[in-house]
């Protein structure tokens, strides 16, 4: 049989929605009962987790949250999608993804830091430029997690009558508790802008408290983030509710050539020409680099080439570097 450790490990990993945590447990309690001669109950064990394993490939098993569909005023509010994308795939520099898999480890084993008194990293605050895969993580996360990715809608959340939003806010955060997920605040300087501000009016300041309120009483099992290109605006007092603060950037030269090879894994370019075309991407976000990427690729896609000329890349570079030149003067002369 099981020993203690291994059916609180197992009961544990379920909780957490860890499946491979639960898988190598209920190998381990295999491996035990064929050395104590239960080789009928090891065998079927494994199949057992064999038909665990068929199952992950398409769709939610163990402690996995089910499908979400919000009803009612939460259905206007609420963006719910089932992200599949993972960190791997994102191009992101050593200190965020440090950050992020702290943040992944300690949610995993959320039941086991709780047992000593302590809370995961869970309410994250993601400042930096447009483009820089600030969104893209939340949904990595969730992808990660194999939790539902609920994105606030803005536009339904805010309204001009008094209290309204505040009381919108409230049926998030008690959806929280309920409903395990993601939940982005995109563009989160609309509610989290600095309450002495010259042009502030009252109601943006009980928003903007209540939110303050409910971020610090909420202990669900949810991950809270909030998305900004305008720390600069936000109330001092966010940054000391948030668990972890991540700083975004526009890539480097390296990170840009790895983010091309990326995009174009699937044509051929030669490593001379990545290390060229890096350098004329300096300056871009990374959704400008995917933009030119992709549109060199349907350069050569209705070409009939499977290789993406370099001279179409550069040409795709420029005209993204163009735009954010034109984007800069327009916004010196505001």
């Amino acid at each position: 049989m099981a020993t203690a450790e291994q059916l609180k490990a197992l009961l544990r990993s379920y909780s957490d929605a860890d499946g491979e945590q639960f898988i190598s447990v209920a190998l381990q309690i295999a491996a035990h009962a064929a050395r104590t001669g239960k080789s009928k109950l090891a065998e079927e064990l494994k199949i057992l987790v064999q038909d665990v394993r068929q199952k992950q490939r398409t769709q939610r098993v163990g402690g996995a949250v089910p499908i979400v569909q919000p009803s009612g005023e939460l259905a206007k509010l609420l963006a719910v999608t089932y992200p599949s994308v993972r960190l791997s795939e994102m191009v992101l520099s050593q200190p965020i993804k440090k950050q992020l898999h702290l943040v992944l480890r300690e949610y995993k084993q959320k039941s086991k830091l709780r047992e000593h008194g302590l809370s995961p990293r869970r309410k994250l605050l993601l400042v930096g430029p447009p483009g820089c895969g600030k969104t893209m993580t939340s949904r990595a996360l969730a992808g990660e997690l194999k939790l539902p990715h609920l994105s606030i809608q803005l536009h339904s959340l805010i309204t001009k009558f008094m209290g309204e939003t505040a009381a919108k806010l409230h049926s998030i955060f008690e959806l929280m508790p309920k409903t395990r997920g993601v939940y982005l605040f995109d563009e989160f300087d609309a509610i989290g802008s600095e309450r002495a501000a010259a042009n502030d009016v009252g109601e943006i300041r009980r928003v903007l408290n209540s939110f303050l309120q409910f971020l610090e009483q909420d202990d669900s099992d949810s991950i809270i983030v909030a998305a900004t290109n305008l720390a600069s605006m936000l109330d001092e007092a966010l940054f000391r509710r948030f668990d972890e603060v991540i700083h975004y950037e526009k890539p480097t030269a390296s990170e840009a050539g790895e983010l091309i090879l990326n995009r174009l894994a699937r044509f051929g370019i030669d490593e001379v020409g990545v290390q060229q075309a890096s350098e004329w991407a300096l300056g871009l976000s990374y959704a400008d680099i995917c933009q030119a990427c992709d549109a060199a690729a349907k350069e050569s896609v209705l070409k009939d080439s499977n290789l993406v000329e370099l001279a179409a890349l550069k040409e795709a570079i420029s005209q993204r570097q163009n735009r954010r030149a034109f984007k800069n003067e327009a916004e010196e002369r505001e």
